[in-house]
Parts: structure tokens; sequence; C-alpha cells
């Protein structure tokens, strides 16, 4: 397992959900150790910078992951939960998950009646969240309780990290988007070492699946003069999909996000980096679609506006417990974002607008 894959796996591994980032914080902070100067904004994100001077560039991931919230516990001693983040109910039955309780890591299962007890006509429908439990194994609220489950403990999935077929595909849970948070950490490190004609800072963002928050209080820290988000993309390779509503795969190489539901990327921008995975012979993968937004949303629109493009890591099964990215599209991505970064001095920048 080389630096790269450790990095993937402990960040995956990791659990933070939207509000409660606390844990992967902490790893992020400690992946950045060596890379820059660190600070932290008012909600949580990260901030590490590096350079003296020129524009102000920002690589922008989020460090939260999809999961859910106790919001009531039984006389029985199942948890009932709100989602943090956006979930499909159907995803969702008989799947592990992790409750951070202030006693330690409670295992459970999210669990709902079983087919035994349905009728015909309940047996047809989908089993909507409201409808759902999570049991931690007690048979009492009170023992729910001295187990150390609390209302609002913060819910994660269960799902290790693995590397499969001779390690050219990863699966695991959170790729949405400690991908991201991969490609910022080992970016920040090249270019500790490395000239770039830019004052570069990798920022952890916090609870961007609830809303771009932290992308909102980062802005307004760093100021940037461009950004480039740093997310995984929806692939379309898989059964159900037309190709019209995703041409995204695995092994096609990065994708560049063309249009999304809160930001129409700077063209100029986006056709640089057209232009220059054309130079480095990276195969560029394109998407765009309206169900969706990233951190883009909110940098894009700080201040007087901030020139910002989306790549993507291509990524199945996202918002799910386990995903699927391939190695060699997270590589393409790290090679275009450094020659992107390379590429942005103030008179680059500065043609984006004028």
């Amino acid at each position: 397992m080389d630096q790269t894959e450790q990095l993937l796996k402990e960040l995956s591994e990791t659990h933070g959900i939207p509000g409660y980032e606390a844990e992967i914080r902490s790893v992020v902070r400690r992946r950045l150790q060596g890379a820059g100067t660190i600070d932290q904004d008012r909600v949580g994100s990260l901030v590490c910078s590096s350079g003296d001077s020129g524009p102000r560039v920002m690589l922008a991931a989020h460090m939260d992951e999809i999961g859910f919230m106790v919001k009531h516990i039984t006389e029985e001693g199942f948890l009932k939960f709100l989602p943090l983040g956006g979930w499909w109910d159907q995803v969702l039955l008989g799947q592990r998950v992790v409750v951070k309780s202030h006693r330690g890591d409670l295992p459970g299962v999210l669990g709902a009646k079983p087919p035994h007890v349905l009728s015909q006509d309940e047996r047809k429908k989908l089993v909507e969240v409201k409808d759902m439990y999570i049991d931690i194994g007690v048979t009492s609220k009170a023992q729910a309780e001295e187990a150390g489950a609390r209302l609002g403990d913060p819910v994660v999935p269960d799902a290790p990290f693995q590397s499969i077929l001779s390690n050219e595909v990863y699966m695991g849970k959170a790729f949405d988007d400690r991908v991201g948070v991969a490609l910022m950490i080992e970016a920040m490190h090249y270019f500790s070492s490395i000239y770039h004609p830019n004052i570069l800072y990798g920022v952890g963002t916090v609870m961007e699946e609830v809303g771009l928050r932290g992308a909102k209080t980062s802005a307004g820290m760093v100021n940037p003069d461009a950004a480039i988000i740093l997310e995984v993309d929806i692939c379309g390779d898989v059964p159900g999909i037309k190709a019209e509503e995703s041409s995204i795969k695995l092994g096609g190489g990065p994708a560049l996000v063309l249009l999304e539901a809160r930001m129409i990327p700077n063209l100029r921008f986006r056709d640089l980096a057209i232009e220059t995975a054309r130079e480095l012979d990276i195969p560029l993968q394109f998407s765009a679609g309206l169900g969706g937004s990233t951190d883009g949303g909110q940098i894009h629109l700080h201040g007087i506006g901030v020139p910002t493009i989306v790549l993507g890591v291509p990524a199945r099964h996202i918002h799910s417990h386990v995903g699927y990215i391939r190695r060699d599209d997270y590589d393409r991505a790290l090679r275009l974002i450094v020659a992107l970064v390379e590429r942005l001095d103030g008179g680059t920048i500065d043609s984006f607008t004028s």
C-alpha cells in the first residue's frame, strides 16, 4: 500500500458528518502538517496556505460525509434518526452504522418491519426514513442510555476501505468528498517545496452536504482570486442511466463540470483546464446537471466574484454506504490540478474576467 492509498484509506474510514467534523478535521490537520501554515475558521473549516506573493488560489474540498443524527430513543431502546445530507431511502435498510456516543462507538444496524409481517400492499411500498430505526442490540431505553446513546449523537455508515482488482479500484465510504480532500492534501504537499506563481490555499470545508456552509465562511477567510473545487463526479456507467443523463465512466479520467445547480463555471478558466489536459494527454470527461451543487456554488459568489471550476474523480454509488473509484482517475486528476496551479499567475487569472 503506497502513501496515496494509505491516505485515501484513512480519510475514507475516518468519521465526520455535517456539523460533527472534529474527528476528520483532526486527521486532515495532521496530514497537512509541513504543507503550509494551518488556520481554521469559526465553523470548523481548515485553511492551509503556502506561498508569499501572487494571486490567491483556493483548492477547496469538503470534509463532511452524509450521515444521521439520533432524534429519539423509544421505550424499547431503538434509535429514531434524521438524515444529515442527501440520502435515498432505498439504500438504507439492513446497513451497518456506528453511533458516535460520548461513551464510545456503538455498532448498529438500520432496521424496519421484517417482510414476514408486512401485508402485500406494504411490501410494494418504499420504506421511508421516518419508519426506520437503528438497533444497537438493547431491549430498553434505559439500556440504550446506559450504553451511551443520547439525543443528538451523530451516526455514520460502517464500511471499511478495500483495494480490489490488483489495486486498480478502491471501494469504501465517504469518497464524497474524502477523495477531494486527499487531492487537496497531496497538492499542498507538492507545492510546499515547488515554486508556484500564487499564494495557494488548501481548504477542507465543513457542512457542504447541508448547504455549502463552510464554503461561505472559508471563502471569507481566504478571499480567493480563483478557486478549484475538488470533488467526485457521478458515474453514468451503471445500468439504468442514459448517456445523456451522465456519460462519466470509471477509468475515463477526471471530470470537468460544465454546469451545476448553483454555478456556471468561469468559461475561460474552464477552457484553460481543457487545454491543459489536452497538452498533458490527460483524458478529460465532462458533466452537466442540475441535480446538485458543490462548494463552488458559494465560493464563486464571494465578494465581487471568484472565477471557479469544479474537477471531479468519477465515483460509483455516491451517497450510499459504499462507493467505487479508480486509482488511475485519481492520479490523472492530481496531475491536472498541479498543472493548473502552476499556470495560475496574475496575468492568467486576470484574463478570466478581462
